[in-house]
């Protein structure tokens, strides 16, 4: 450590250490002091960088040992050691420009607001960071939580004998410590040496091998902008998971280039497999793309956010949210660069909603259908085209009445459905609470079996949308509802047709099924 300076380069998995990594570390290393030695395992560098050696593989320990170190240094401070200190800070944590005089960090990490976090850790020691410095869920608060748990463990530990537990610590680290190194000796193929090594040991997340393949793919003077780049990117979906940003790109990639496998995506994108017919884009064209579809792809996941979309685009997108429907973002982006787009929106929300009622949208080879129409509408640049590709997946309005009535949903669908046909619209606001009229849990009511019950609790009939949030207690019975619960109904509920009911029985739920499974229709065709 003392001979070097190391860079996490931008193709690394950013630092992921949480908690649990960090606990048994130290649990790892506070027993293993009284040994002789203690080995930390491979460490694989190249020498990119001039004096800086980037590191391949290790980040990890490497960067929690720096943590580790830094600890060590501010207790030392705090307790008067400083000649200990000092051999801490020059050892671990800063290397001197000999020439110019400039102190310089032993590890630098290339994200500019990460390196940032860093540094102040070294420098202040400070367990609270500098308001702004961290972002939630980032690698900065990684770094931070990291250091505040060494620091507080190190704590624990020196209480017993600080003048002792600080010595034997230091000596442990700086001599009975180590590291095997591997330098490699062709910096250009770190890269793919950073695939391998990980793919074959923790694994390697999609993000993580994208971005290590974009940035091999772009010229060394031009990687560290276009690192920057892709944070920027990526950074809408951090609060999603990195496998949302990963659905992003496959879906940026299906508009062009038709369905494309969540496991096929890195191969297909890294040429590692062929496609008939279907070529990859290059990297510069990839980034265009996912930086021009990013803000009407963020409103598709968040209506509520600001963009290009218009309002009646926002309420097909809402409706999508509502029902769960994510298989259809490609065709929609597609669409959305056609003419009359809100025209072939509509029709794709159409669509979902009667594949959701006839009860088979969710299969594989229906999203499949659906990205080869994406790329269909992309090549013609006409939103029909998805109409004529997908003509034999639209049910008719007979199977639609058919099911309509007479299966049963989730709440989730039954609520999109039920506003649907109180609102009168195909993109319905959500407006009132869902209540079912003789509820679920409810014990058998007059004029039902049990059978009967299981079959119509989960039916579209058998719902009502109230202005309440909670079901009052007064509602267990017909009456009790059409007392405590049917004057909440929301405007547009059928609170007249239900009130001039005198009973609610198999009967009267088939009859009233009918109606509504006819007024559904009428929207959703």
């Amino acid at each position: 450590m003392s001979s070097s300076m190391f860079e996490v380069p931008p193709y690394q998995r950013e630092y992921a250490w949480q908690e649990d990594e960090v606990s048994e570390f130290w649990s790892d290393l506070r027993d293993a002091l009284p040994l002789d030695t203690y080995f930390l395992g491979l460490v694989i560098l190249t020498d990119e960088d001039g004096p800086r050696r980037h590191v391949v593989d290790g980040q990890q320990r490497l960067l929690t040992l720096t943590l580790l170190a830094a600890a060590l240094y501010h207790e030392a401070m705090h307790s008067g050691r400083n000649a200990l200190a000092d051999r801490l800070k020059s050892d671990f944590l800063f290397s001197i420009d000999y020439a110019t005089d400039e102190i310089l960090p032993r590890v630098r990490l290339t994200d500019t607001g990460d390196n940032e976090t860093l540094q102040e850790i070294l420098t202040s020691g400070s367990e609270k960071l500098q308001k702004g410095l961290i972002d939630e869920v980032s690698v900065s608060q990684r770094l931070g939580e990291s250091f505040a748990f060494i620091r507080k463990k190190l704590r624990e530990d020196l209480a017993r004998d600080p003048f002792q537990r600080l010595g034997l610590w230091t000596e442990f680290i700086t001599n009975r410590l180590y590291f095997a190194v591997f330098i490699h000796p062709d910096a250009a193929a770190a890269y793919r040496v950073f695939e391998v090594i990980n793919t074959r040991g923790r694994e390697l997340t999609t993000a993580d091998l994208l971005k290590n393949y974009v940035l091999s793919q772009t010229a060394p003077d031009q990687r560290e902008s276009r690192y920057h780049e892709w944070q920027r990117i990526a950074k809408p979906f951090s609060q999603y998971g990195s496998n949302t940003f990963v659905q992003f790109i496959r879906h940026i990639v299906t508009v062009q280039a038709g369905h494309v496998l969540p496991k096929d995506l890195y191969a297909f994108l890294a040429q590692r497999t062929q496609h008939a017919d279907r070529e990859p884009p290059s990297i510069d064209r990839l980034m265009n793309q996912l930086w021009d579809s990013l803000p009407l792809y963020a409103q598709m996941m968040d209506p509520s956010l600001d963009g290009p979309a218009d309002t009646e685009a926002l309420r097909v997108f809402s409706a999508l949210e509502n029902l769960g429907v994510i298989a259809v973002r490609p065709i929609l982006l597609a669409i959305s660069g056609t003419p009359d787009a809100i025209a072939g929106m509509q029709y794709i929300l159409k669509l979902v909603v009667r594949r959701i009622v006839v009860g088979n949208l969710g299969t594989g080879n229906v999203e499949r259908r659906f990205g080869e129409a994406a790329r269909q509408v992309f090549l013609n640049s006409d939103w029909h085209a998805a109409e004529r590709e997908l003509a034999e997946l639209n049910p008719s309005r007979d199977e639609f009445l058919a099911r309509v009535g007479s299966r049963s949903f989730n709440k989730g669908t039954l609520s999109f459905l039920r506003r649907s046909v109180v609102q009168e619209t195909i993109t319905p606001t959500q407006d009132g609470t869902l209540q079912s009229i003789m509820p679920r849990q409810q014990e058998i009511w007059r004029g039902f079996t049990e059978e009967d019950a299981a079959f119509w609790s989960s039916t579209l009939a058998n719902t009502f949308l109230s202005t309440q949030e909670r079901r009052p207690k007064e509602a267990l019975d017909w009456q009790g509802f059409k007392t405590s619960l049917l004057p909440t109904g929301v405007e547009g509920e059928w609170k007249q047709q239900l009130g001039e009911l005198n009973e609610w029985n198999s009967e009267v739920l088939q009859s009233l099924n009918e109606e509504l499974a006819k007024a559904a229709s009428d929207i959703w065709y």
